[in-house]
This record gives structure tokens, sequence and C-alpha cells, in this order.
């Protein structure tokens, strides 16, 4: 299907060409009155010469025509037409000089087909042999042959000229008409690997999105399952107590479905401030917290970069640590940072060593993608901590208030 551009250029092009065509009708027009209206030589004379003329018509249309249209022509093919035109052209213009007014016909057609070799000798061809011709045929006097051998010259320079800025013309139209297609090409290309860059990076967005909300949640479901099965036949307290804790559990994990359905920010933070989420996170995985510094409202981006931070942690702690290691949280508000650690005194592992998911890899994803840091210190025995640092918009100075003076007594 032909886009709206192609079809633009396409009718630019059919509207130039009827031009051209134009333009050969009115030099075949102009180069036919000349020839019957000259008074050398004779009537007979001048109708074989236009008679000759003639053919040039229908062999343009049937043949010239597409071949310049073409692009590019097959040369064989043009140098044939070209010959065949140049045929038709001689015996007209030997026999009667002002035929040569049709070589602003011709000219150009042998710069618009053939390569630059061929068409400089077309041209010659037919400049200097109608003149030679002309003046072997006719014997006219020397200043006839000065002047139209003068006028010959000139029109073979110019011709030549003329030409060579035409193919130039030419030349450059195709290497334009070649950048442009590469530069579709490349466009396409660019927004295709854009196209499948963003749905990869949105694939592992919500990768990690899952992994941090719906995956720990239902982890926790499990692991809640397994206590209530162990706990039923002697501690119902317990088992009722892990119960509730996998009924919250699910309703949070809906929640989190919902929001990251709807692209909005995680259940946890709906409605309520950071500290607060991490209290409420804290009691969910039995860890403490700390918090210091001046609590303040801040972006939707690093508070939920803190969240899913301290989630992982906590997945972490409570895959490597051990049932029985204690968990402490610290989230930090400094002037230009938010800090929050996640440790442990489990049994640790080593950082080093290759991970498979998107555990430790999407967390430190996570504090790169908003300009922050994470560093995981841990050791075989020594326990786990995990340290995210982000940056956040200054602390507004707190403007200084002027003492009041007491008041003063009343004599």
């Amino acid at each position: 299907m032909t886009g709206p551009a192609e079809a633009v250029g396409a009718y630019t092009w059919d509207r130039s060409f009827r031009l051209w065509d134009s333009y050969f009708a009115l030099i075949w027009l102009a180069t036919l009155a000349f020839v019957l209206g000259t008074d050398h030589p004779g009537w007979p004379v001048r109708l074989t010469a236009a008679a000759l003329l003639v053919p040039l018509i229908p062999l343009f249309v049937w043949v010239g025509r597409p071949l310049l249209r073409g692009d590019p022509p097959p040369e064989r093919r043009a140098l044939l037409y070209l010959v065949a035109m140049t045929a038709l052209f001689l015996p007209s213009a030997i026999l009667v000089g002002e035929t040569r007014v049709m070589t602003f016909a011709l000219v150009p057609q042998c710069f618009m087909t053939l390569r630059m070799r061929w068409a400089i000798t077309v041209v010659a061809v037919i400049n200097v042999v109608p003149m030679a011709g002309w003046a072997l045929l006719w014997w006219p006097s020397d200043q006839d042959v000065f002047f139209n051998g003068l006028f010959a010259v000139v029109s073979l320079v110019f011709s030549v000229a003329v030409g060579t800025w035409v193919i130039r013309i030419i030349e450059q139209s195709q290497e334009r008409a070649a950048l442009i297609a590469e530069l579709d090409a490349s466009r396409h290309e660019v927004s295709r690997l854009s196209t499948a860059h963003g749905a990869l990076t949105e694939r592992e967005r919500m990768a990690r999105e899952i992994h941090d909300t719906l995956a720990q949640g239902f982890t926790s479901l499990l692991m809640l399952i397994q206590a209530v099965e162990a706990e039923l036949d002697h501690d119902l307290p317990q088992a009722r107590r892990h119960l509730a804790l996998m009924d919250e559990t699910a309703r949070q994990n809906l929640a989190e479905a919902r929001a990251l359905v709807a692209g909005a920010a995680p259940a946890d933070l709906d409605g309520t401030s950071l500290p607060d989420a991490l209290r409420r996170l804290a009691a969910r995985h039995e860890a403490t917290l700390n918090v210091t510094g001046p609590v303040r409202p801040l972006p939707a981006g690093p508070e939920v970069v803190a969240l899913r931070s301290c989630q992982e942690a906590l997945a972490n702690a409570r895959k490597h640590a051990g049932s029985s290691a204690a968990v402490d949280i610290a989230l930090a508000y400094f002037d230009d940072t938010l800090t929050v650690s996640v440790r442990d005194d489990g049994r640790g592992f080593d950082p080093g060593a290759p991970c498979e998911g998107y555990g430790l890899a999407g967390l430190r994803a996570r504090a790169t993608e908003v300009g922050g840091t994470a560093r995981i210190r841990s050791a075989r025995g020594d326990g786990t901590t995990v340290t995210v640092s982000l940056p956040v918009s200054p602390l507004s100075p707190v403007s200084p208030v002027s003492p009041v003076p007491p008041p003063r007594s009343s004599q």
C-alpha cells in the first residue's frame, strides 16, 4: 500500500514530467515551424525534412518517455533509442539547417539516460555532424559557415556544461534517495529496538514487582500454613494467631496485585507514611524498627524503593539467616539522603557468590534507578546487613524564631 508521502512524491514527479512533455512538444513544433518557414532550400527539401521529424513524436511517446521515467533507465535500450532519434534527426538537419533547433530537446535526453561518456559522444554527433553535413551539401558562403560553425561549437560547450550539471543533480538525487531509504530503514529499526527494549524493561520491572510483593507474600503464606499444621494439635492460640497473619498476608497480596494492575503506589504506602508502612512490615516479620532523623513526606520514588528494598532484605533474612535470628530495621532521615538498613545476626552468606532470580540484583537495580546505592555486607556465621542509601530533596532550613520578651508587669 502506498503511503501519503510516496503518493505526494509520485504526484509531484508526474506533474513535473508533464512539463517535460510540454517542453518536448513545444521544441518539436518550433523546429517544424522554422523548417517550413525558411526561404532556403525549396519546398520539396523542406517537406522532406519536415516528414523526417514526424516519427520523432511516436518514438518519444512509446520508447523515450518510459525510458526517461525509469530510475535508472536501462542504458543499452536508452542508447538504441537515442541512436534512432539521431538517425531521424541528422538527415533533416543536414537538409535544412533550422532543424538544429531540435537539439534543445534531444541533448537533455542524452544526459538523462546515458552515462557521461556515451552522453558526450551522442551530443557531439548531434551538434557537429549536422553542421558539417549541411556545409558539404550546400556549400554556403564562408561567413555562413563561420557563424554556423561557431553556433555549433557554442551549442556543444553549452550542452556539455548543462549536461554535466544535470547528471550531477541526478546522481545527488539518487544518493539522497538512497540515504532517505537507509534513514527510513534505520528509523524503523530504531523504533523496533525501542519497542523491544521498552517491553523488556517493562517485563523486568513487573518481574521485580511480583518478586518483591506477590511472590514473597505467597512464600509467607506457605510458611504460615506449615506453622499452623504443626500447631493445630498442641498450640491452638498460636495457630489462630498465625491464621490471622495468613488472612492479613492474603489481603495484602490482593491489594498489591490490584496496585500492580492499576499502576498505583504499593498498598503498604497507600494513605500512610513510610515509617508506618515499615512498622507493619516489621510486625509481620517479627522484626524491630528504629527511625531516626526528622520524618518528612518524600517523593514516591525513594519511598517505594526503600519499602521494596526492606521487603527484599527481610525475605533474604528469612531465607538465609535462620528462624531464630533477630532482625533489626533502621530508617534514617538525613538532610539529602534517606537510608534504610536491615541487619540480622543469622548464618550469613557469601555476597560475592552468583545468585539467581531477582533478589539482590533487583534490589541494586531499584536503588540505581533513583540514583542511590545498595551495599550488602555479610559473611558466613556473622550475619548480614543490607543498607540502601537514596538521594532526596534537602531538608528546608527552619527559620530562626526571635525570642519574645516577657510581658511587663503593671505597677
